[in-house]
């Protein structure tokens, strides 16, 4: 700020030039010296001259170049009974007003809003955004808000006004009756319920709001959890469906995992079974939302039981395990005999593998060939 005035018993230059960006008013010192009369005062654009004299709000001045005298100071011109004219110093305390727009002041729910949704039922919100603000009326304002402070900024008076838009903000938004889904789509609409929810407010403090921006409006988590849970429930759709797609996927997984054998069995296995406890926690789901599960298609059949696993014991040593398919395949090309040792889980130890269930792989087999007729 600059402040140019006449360093002498008498003061005939009033003026104020704002560098600061956040000065809402700031009051001319007179450092003790009287105002001459015929002083000149300067009050520049987006400012209002105020002039306050033995306590009581006197003469307001809007942009533009006075020189001070009884035909354009009426009420400061009674205040004294200059009834006819003056010509000697006087004193007075002069506030400059900014009246020019104040903007990016932001504001934002603290706690969730509680509102009534036509689709959820109870639920909350949460909000933010900006402001811009402007004294309206310098007056009120100085008679209202500002008092006598000498350098009155932005931050002494944003707090509050975030209180009332917040308050503002949850009547609004409780009585709109706006769904939460269309909230996002509708802040244009809630922007201006607000704004004319907050303004008689504002006029009684002598400011304006020329702009109110809604930037975001959100959901708690644990609502928004919620939320993608019923989305994944209409993804989704028919469950049966849903049962006969995981199911065929689980075994195309399996079919084309590596190694084979048992481990390939158990997969497929283990594969339809989280296929099946998947759906069915997807029905548990509908059926809290109280929705019905689809029955158009029939039920999927149940997995089929795994296979079962077989070891074989040769030269002190154990191999396996096998499913009964490999086994039959060894009985085929001889490497598996109804002499091989063989065991199962359940089994006592053991056994031949012709005195065990796989005796039926042995049954269609061709007995040993008679042999050869003896020579001469």
């Amino acid at each position: 700020m600059v402040l140019k005035f006449i360093k002498g018993q008498f003061i005939d230059v009033i003026e104020w030039t704002d560098d600061s960006r956040d000065t809402m008013v700031w009051r001319f010192e007179r450092y003790g010296n009287e105002i001459k009369y015929g002083a000149k005062l300067t009050v520049r654009a987006s400012q209002v001259a105020v002039f306050v004299h033995e306590g009581q709000l006197a003469d307001v001045f809007e942009p533009g170049m006075y020189m001070l005298e009884t035909n354009n100071m009426p009420i400061l011109t009674t205040l004294q009974h200059w009834s006819h004219g003056f010509n000697s110093p006087f004193k007075s305390e002069i506030y400059f007003v900014n009246t020019r727009r104040f903007p990016n002041l932001k504001w934002g729910t603290q706690n969730p809003v509680m509102l009534r949704d036509p689709e959820f039922g109870p639920t909350r919100v949460r909000a933010f955004g900006s402001y811009t603000v402007r004294v309206a009326d310098a007056a009120v304002f100085m008679k209202e808000v500002v008092g006598t402070d000498g350098h009155f900024t932005q931050d002494e008076i944003a707090t509050q006004i975030r209180n009332i838009v917040v308050q503002k903000f949850s009547r609004a938004v409780a009585a709109s009756g706006i769904p939460v889904l269309d909230m996002a789509a509708n802040t244009r609409e809630l922007s201006t319920i607000i704004t004319e929810a907050i303004e008689p407010t504002l006029t009684e403090y002598g400011l304006a709001m020329p702009e109110f921006y809604i930037e975001n409006i959100s959901l708690p988590k644990e609502v928004e959890a919620a939320l993608d849970r019923r989305t994944s429930m209409g993804i989704v759709g028919d469950l049966n469906k849903y049962t006969q797609f995981a199911t065929a996927e689980a075994m195309r997984t399996a079919a084309s995992t590596e190694g084979g054998g048992m481990g390939a069995g158990l997969g497929a296995g283990m594969g339809m079974g989280m296929g099946m406890a998947m759906a069915g926690q997807m029905a548990n789901q509908q059926a809290a939302a109280g929705q019905q599960p689809a029955t158009a298609a029939p039920a999927a059949p149940p997995p089929p039981p795994p296979a079962t696993a077989w070891h074989i014991a040769e030269n002190g040593q154990t191999r396996g395990p096998f499913t009964e398919a490999d086994l039959s395949a060894m009985a085929r090309d001889g490497s598996l005999t109804r002499d091989t040792l063989v065991w199962t889980e359940g089994q006592s130890g053991w056994q031949k593998a012709g005195e065990t269930a796989l005796s039926r792989i042995f049954g269609a087999m061709p007995p040993p060939p008679p042999p050869p007729p003896p020579v001469g």
